[in-house]
């Protein structure tokens, strides 16, 4: 059986690396919206096909939702509006399973010193990542929400995940990791239904990010 995924925001760095391991998948066919195609690499994998506009596109977002199994969006700046859309037209076209990357810190659930740092740093970008969490969570959908933790480039795969009422873990995650979080939900639709969890490296406690001078 194939898995038809449209990606959302599919020109971003986390979103780049998770289009390159579904490319690996014979079993998947991706649809990959981008608003810029100056930010594709032309390396995109042969089980990718490109659309060229908004997330907003009340014309071409229903007509690339037709068919789709799996939304994975990789979103920012108008978060909450960008949200809003997506739900209704996955209410509309029947598509069920949404995987939405967030932030960590929407609900203050970052401890302690690193907390404090978060919030003095990105504290005042987050009212609409927490709308659109708002939405996801009360919408009818098979979400997973993930709240990453800081990211950097490393080439590496190791995440921990910390579900929704729990304290935040760590400081930092690699790109790759959330994408490969993100590819193992797309390849298993069961997996995290329902769930809102934070992701992030292990041992990387901290005062802030061990990246951030």
């Amino acid at each position: 059986m194939t898995i038809k995924v449209l990606i959302l925001g599919a020109s971003g760095q986390i979103a780049r690396h998770a289009v390159q391991m579904l490319g690996e998948r014979k079993d998947v066919e991706q649809t990959l919206l981008v608003r810029d195609p100056k930010k594709l690499t032309s390396t995109e994998p042969s089980n990718a096909k490109i659309a060229i506009g908004d997330v907003m596109d009340k014309t071409l977002l229903p007509q690339l939702m037709e068919g789709q199994d799996v939304v994975y969006a990789n979103l920012a700046g108008n978060v909450d509006k960008q949200t809003a859309h997506i739900l209704a037209v996955m209410k509309a076209k029947s598509v069920k399973r949404l995987i939405f990357v967030n932030s960590l810190g929407v609900y203050d659930e970052v401890p302690g010193k690193f907390g404090e740092w978060n919030r003095n740093e990105i504290g005042q970008y987050l009212p609409p990542y927490r709308v659109s969490a708002d939405l996801i969570e009360a919408s009818d959908t098979d979400y997973t929400i993930l709240r990453a933790a800081w990211l950097q480039d490393e080439d590496e795969v190791d995440y921990q995940i910390t579900n929704r009422n729990e304290p935040f873990k760590g400081t930092e995650v690699s790109r790759k990791s959330v994408a490969a979080l993100v590819t193992e939900l797309v390849m298993s639709p069961s997996l995290l239904v329902r769930a809102n969890v934070g992701v992030n490296k292990p041992n990387t406690d901290g005062d802030k990010p061990a990246f951030i001078e």
